[in-house]
């Protein structure tokens, strides 16, 4: 009989407190550093602080991931139950999360702490990670659930409509925004998730009516493909508009499972309020 798989994911995968619960998922917060001092995203700190942040200092706030300490607690805490762990980060392109979990793992016997890297962001990685828990409930091995999510890995769709690009760009995640910023124009890119990387997909201009249109005709282009077991919504900072989005992905797709999630303060640190986004994936 294997042994049972507990599921960890980083912060940034932006699930909230009552669907880790629900799918029993562990979670190892990355950090928020306002001024000189660092905050665990999602327990110390709530993305309203961050942006109050930035308006009174004019400063973008500084993240870094978990330290070796935090995996090496989270996995041992695991292991000494008698469980395996599955850990999936934010995408290696973007963080050091998955780097440093890897060589976390080393210092456990072979095989009992597996690593996965999401190549994505946000509930990008959420999506993987539920599909995970959802196995390991079913009683998969590690080995059964690491395989299919690496090969899940690719059916992941990512986009967002950013409201400022400042973030963005000044937190260097973005390379493409260097051919956007400095554009007088109010264009409103929407990002979307490449190879593990965040690309400008579109420059958008006008109303943001029109860029919350585009991001809906993005998913339903691929109406036939996606996988109606749960989609998301996911924003910052803009609950009314996720309820309105989410309103229209419901009614084009009766049968889909529509979630709304709230991203946490790393993700918001670099996308910037009144960020919203669909992920989902496709068959």
């Amino acid at each position: 009989m294997g042994h049972h798989v507990q599921v960890i994911t980083d912060s940034t995968a932006d699930l909230s407190p009552q669907l880790r619960e629900q799918y029993h998922v562990g979670l190892i917060p990355l950090y928020v550093q306002l001024g000189e001092k660092a905050y665990r995203d999602g327990t110390e700190i709530q993305p309203a602080q961050l942006f109050d942040y930035v308006a009174q200092t004019g400063q973008l706030p500084k993240t870094s991931m978990p330290t070796p300490a935090d995996f090496a607690a989270a996995f041992r805490s695991v292991i000494e139950r008698g469980d395996d762990v599955l850990f999936i980060g934010i995408g290696a392109s973007l963080s050091g999360t998955v780097q440093a979990a890897r060589l976390a793992a080393e210092a456990f016997p072979p095989g009992r702490v597996r690593v996965v890297d999401s190549e994505n962001l946000s509930t990008g990685v959420g999506l993987l990670v539920l599909r995970a828990a959802e196995q390991a409930a079913a009683g998969r091995t590690l080995d059964e659930i690491v395989a299919h999510l690496q090969a899940a890995v690719s059916h992941v769709r990512t986009s967002f409509i950013v409201n400022t690009m400042d973030y963005l760009y000044k937190g260097g995640r973005c390379s493409a925004l260097q051919n956007v910023v400095g554009s007088l124009l109010r264009i409103r890119p929407r990002i979307e998730v490449v190879n593990g990387r965040l690309e400008v997909a579109d420059k958008l201009l006008g109303a943001r009516s029109k860029a919350l249109r585009a991001l809906l005709d993005w998913c339903l282009q691929d109406q036939n493909r996606i996988d109606r077991h749960r989609l998301f919504v996911t924003h910052v900072a803009c609950p009314e508009e996720a309820e309105a989005l989410a309103g229209e992905l419901r009614q084009a797709l009766p049968d889909a499972n529509v979630l709304i999630t709230e991203a946490g303060a790393v993700i918001s640190s670099h996308c910037g309020p009144q960020t919203i986004g669909i992920l989902y994936m496709v068959k």
